[in-house]
């Protein structure tokens, strides 16, 4: 093949892969602008969602304070008792947010399709279902990012000060650990094929276990240690105790659950795998749902 054949051939090539990158690209913005009109078609629940991050935030702050102990010779005095609270309150009250949406924006939305009927004209039209998901996420993010940044200055307004130190390695940590929480609402996703209505009785038990287990408003100190046993056995209980004790500046006694190289591992790997185990059950459950005849039933 001459020199001229080739260039042609590998500029066809690029061709093509630019305009399968631009189909994608089209595809993705399509989901996700129609997961944004959904959200703005419902002033209501819009204006609500934000009236429930305050009442949820003043419920369990007020709450949390009850497990700190500003005499602990840990903390050094009730200043830095206090400081360090807010930390433990804040950091991990963002890592629920997320863990919360998730399983109810991305697991059990999956629901809402199968009832309104549009899920199996999804799965009959040749649209990209990973863009679909992804296209779920990018909502979480955005919408969550924003009510986590106002529970957050409502928060620091009602404990104190919030520490912020090791800004880049927090943000690893949370980018890792939403990965893994993206991979956890994909596996929900897979779930609530298979569960139909009981899936929402279980993203009910599975918010609150995780809420408890995750110890995302407490130290895990205060935990009983038969529960904290099981704390040792969720990734996520690792991702909250690594994420706030980065931005706390390791205070004493941080992290709890394990050194903290050993945390940054498992926060790593969780971030890594959960995203491609998830998306492997969740296309197992819609292989099992076409095959069998399930997708549109409800």
């Amino acid at each position: 093949m001459s020199e001229e054949m080739k260039v042609l051939d590998s500029s066809k090539k690029a061709a093509v892969r630019l305009n399968h990158l631009m189909i994608h690209w089209h595809t993705f913005w399509a989901m996700t602008r129609k997961e944004l009109i959904i959200l703005s078609r419902y002033p209501v629940e819009f204006v609500a969602s934000f009236g429930q991050v305050f009442l949820i935030v003043a419920i369990f702050t007020l709450g949390g304070l009850m497990f700190s102990d500003y005499r602990n010779p840990a903390a050094g005095s009730s200043s830095v008792g206090r400081f360090s609270y807010s930390g433990v309150v804040v950091y991990g009250f963002i890592l629920f947010m997320f863990l919360s949406d998730t399983l109810w924006t991305i697991g059990y939305n999956i629901r809402h399709e199968q009832v309104q009927g549009t899920l199996e004209q999804l799965y009959l039209s040749p649209a990209n279902k990973f863009l679909n998901l992804i296209a779920r996420v990018t909502n979480t993010l955005l919408w969550t990012g924003l009510l986590s940044i106002a529970a957050a200055i409502l928060m620091s307004s009602m404990i104190g000060q919030l520490p912020f130190k090791n800004p880049l390695l927090g943000l690893y940590l949370l980018g890792m650990s939403l990965s893994g929480t993206f991979g956890i609402g994909f596996a929900f996703a897979a779930l609530t094929i298979r569960l139909k209505e009981a899936a929402q009785t279980a993203a009910n038990f599975l918010q609150f276990a995780f809420l408890i287990l995750c110890a995302n408003f407490f130290p895990f100190s205060a935990l009983p240690p038969f529960l904290r046993f099981f704390s040792r056995l969720l990734p996520n209980a690792y991702c909250v105790d690594a994420f706030r004790s980065a931005l706390m500046g390791f205070p004493p006694g941080y992290p709890e659950l394990a050194p903290f190289p050993i945390e940054v591992l498992i926060v790593t790997a969780f971030g890594v795998f959960m995203p491609l185990l998830g998306y492997r059950l969740y296309r197992a459950a819609e292989r099992y749902a076409r095959s069998s005849g399930t997708l549109s039933a409800y």
